[in-house]
């Protein structure tokens, strides 16, 4: 399945509170240098995905499973973490300027 339908599946999951759609499951995904600006991928599985340069400027990552995930380099300004597990996450060089990480995790 193509990013943009796991996308929209998810949004449509998030705004049904799960009654339609379905939860992203992006584990071990390669989305080195995604485009992913303002994606609502809250409650989502990344666990172990690759987002080395990811633009994820203003997205939606509250509670999501980000453990393992590589964020080398990645924008997450403005970006909203709260609640998400970063355990063992690598943000080396990532952007968090006025990320929201209320309540995350981290080792």
């Amino acid at each position: 399945m193509k990013l943009k339908e796991i996308l929209h599946r998810h949004r449509i999951w998030t705004t049904t509170a799960g009654e339609k759609g379905q939860c992203a499951d992006l584990r071990r995904a390669d989305l080195s240098d995604a485009d992913l600006r303002g994606a609502d991928l809250s409650d989502a599985d990344l666990w172990g995905a690759d987002l080395w340069g990811a633009d994820l400027r203003g997205a939606d990552l509250s509670d999501a499973d980000l453990r393992c995930v590589d964020l080398q380099w990645a924008d997450l300004s403005g970006a909203d973490l709260s609640g998400a597990d970063l355990s063992g996450a690598d943000l080396s060089g990532a952007d968090l300027r006025c990320a929201n990480l209320a309540g995350a995790k981290q080792d």
